[in-house]
């Protein structure tokens, strides 16, 4: 990780089960953090002391799970590293922003690996790393110009939605083959999510 002054965690999709957030606790005290939880029918809380902050992670119910949902501005180097450790392990879904000085660093993560990667100085914008092909310069043109595009990013955060769904069932279920094919797809959405965000 990148000695930033401040990193941005947004649109994070990261799932586990109750054991697994009873290991993060251990892990998080094991750190030495001062935290404490509390829960009810919807979420599960994590609040963690970081000097004069405090963090407050939020597990959304998702069936018979949890989803860690929110943003977060994280300062504290340790946490900072501990949560992208976090989004690896659990191959989730994340836009990780690192604030330095007057640069600004974008990762677009996708099943743990970063697909996308954006230096922002000033009002530069510079792609230091994509996976895949990229939308040519006409087609978002074209996108821009009408309502198409803003149609096609709701429907495509929909059907995105639903793949994730249908993913944590196959896991559920043990269906190899199932699993596969939602990962596939899920890196093909992603990937048009991303054309179609940017």
């Amino acid at each position: 990780m990148n000695k930033s002054e401040e990193v941005e965690y947004c649109n994070l999709e990261l799932r586990f089960d109750r054991r697994h957030i009873q290991d993060l606790i251990k892990e998080l005290i094991q750190e030495g953090y001062s935290l404490y939880w509390s829960e009810n029918e919807s979420q599960f809380i994590i609040s963690i002391r970081t000097g004069r902050k405090l963090v407050k992670l939020r597990f959304q119910r998702t069936g018979s799970g949890f989803k860690l949902v929110g943003d977060y501005m994280i300062r504290d180097p340790r946490l900072a590293e501990w949560m992208e450790k976090l989004i690896e392990n659990t191959r989730g879904h994340a836009v990780v922003k690192r604030f330095k000085d007057r640069q600004i660093l974008i990762e677009n993560i996708l099943f743990g690996e970063v697909i996308r990667l954006v230096e922002i100085t000033g009002y530069r914008q510079r792609v230091l790393f994509q996976k895949g092909t990229p939308m040519t310069e006409q087609e978002m043109m074209r996108l821009f110009e009408s309502d198409e595009g803003e149609r096609r990013l709701l429907l495509c955060r929909l059907e995105t939605d639903d793949e994730l769904e249908k993913l944590y069932e196959a896991m559920q279920a043990g269906d190899k083959e199932k699993i596969m094919s939602c990962k596939q797809r899920l890196k093909e959405l992603a990937l048009e999510l991303m054309r179609l965000e940017w």
